[in-house]
């Protein structure tokens, strides 16, 4: 005889009430396929929402949901956004419906990864275990811990921000800076991060910190090796690690789908995260009477520039993997495309009479 389950969850005291999936189970022994409809509809939500908390695009959490809905036998209707999914899965003519949503948003390729993974092997690895095994299953990819301690992460962020710069038009005085500025800008959102805090508050807070710090190593470089005043313009690659590129990309991701819920909602988040930065600077700026102008020019041979440029793309795509949580084979991967793709297109703009928008696109072609 079949065990019913009984157990039931105390109730989740967060804002962002913590859903008790497992009490949908409602018999232990049957395989998922031949669950009943909540059951089925449950797993499908929470593999969406979960990829979606990812940082994914609509069009890849749809996907992911409908290939295990149809593993299940389902038919699944979704509606995705920037932090919540309404759905409805169909079998014959009954129907269950449910709206999902997560406290933040953010980027994690390591997880990312693991759950599309999943999601392929699921009609030959998971579909015919039980409900609860497959729970099981999401909860080891849903708690896996983030692969890098706040300190990492803001070393990653320095070197993202240093190599940045340098592409910028800056010199080793800016790129220390940056390193020093963004390295603790990051390092305070991280931490922030790690206890929940909003996220306007860890973008303002994080950027006044890296642009503070961007100011003290100038003034100590000022006072001690008498650098120019222009030394000033790299302030900018101090918060360069706020830029939110993910959602900007997924955003015209999802409106060329015509997924233009998820699409607006993101570019509205990455319009205000850079709006927030860019007040946050300029007030700093304005308070400590920083007045960045053009880089100084660098006086290196063109020669000089595409051998450094080389490693300072590298270093800028790496660090920012490291950021999204990739793994150390998926980040040196793909430093190594991205020093190649990004110099080519530097050295088409500088070389050639071939405008910006095009060789982006040779560039980013190439490699692929």
């Amino acid at each position: 005889m079949n065990k019913e389950r009984k157990s039931v969850m105390p109730l989740s005291q967060r804002h962002h009430m913590t859903i008790p999936w497992k009490d949908f189970i409602r018999n232990e022994d049957v395989p998922a396929k031949h669950a009943s409809l909540q059951e089925r509809t449950s797993i499908v939500g929470r593999v969406g929402i979960l990829m979606l908390s990812c940082g994914t695009g609509a069009w890849r959490v749809r996907d992911a949901m409908n290939k295990i809905a149809r593993s299940l036998n389902l038919t699944c209707s979704a509606d995705i956004g920037l932090i919540s999914i309404q759905y409805t899965c169909f079998h014959h003519e009954r129907s269950y419906t449910q709206v999902l949503s997560i406290p933040n948003t953010g980027v994690n390729t390591d997880k990312l990864n693991i759950l599309e993974q999943f999601v392929k092997d699921f009609d030959a690895k998971y579909a015919r275990l039980t409900v609860a095994q497959v729970h099981a299953a999401i909860d080891e990819v849903q708690t896996r811990p983030k692969q890098y301690s706040p300190l990492v992460l803001g070393l990653a962020a320095g070197l993202a921000c240093s190599g940045f710069i340098f592409l910028l038009g800056g010199g080793i005085p800016e790129m220390i800076c940056s390193f020093l500025g963004a390295g603790l800008g990051n390092y305070v959102r991280a931490l922030m991060g790690k206890r929940s805090m909003t996220t306007v508050a860890g973008i303002a807070v994080s950027v006044a910190v890296a642009c503070l710090a961007y100011m003290v190593s100038f003034k100590i470089f000022e006072y001690n090796f008498q650098i120019l005043a222009q030394h000033e313009a790299g302030y900018i690659g101090a918060m360069l690690f706020v830029i939110p590129g993910f959602p900007f990309i997924t955003s015209m991701l999802d409106i060329s789908k015509l997924d233009m819920r998820s699409g607006l909602e993101r570019l509205a988040y990455a319009i205000m995260v850079t709006l927030i930065a860019t007040l946050v600077g300029w007030l700093v700026a304005t308070l400590v009477s920083f007045k960045p102008a053009d880089f100084l020019p660098l006086g290196l041979s063109p020669l000089a520039v595409l051998l450094l440029r080389l490693p300072a793309s590298f270093c800028g795509v790496y660090g920012f993997s490291i950021m999204f949580n990739s793994s150390q084979k998926m980040a040196i991967t793909a430093g190594f495309i991205g020093a190649i793709a990004n110099t080519l297109r530097l050295e088409l703009v500088d070389l050639t009479a071939m405008p910006p928008a095009a060789a982006a696109f040779v560039g980013r072609s190439l490699p692929a």
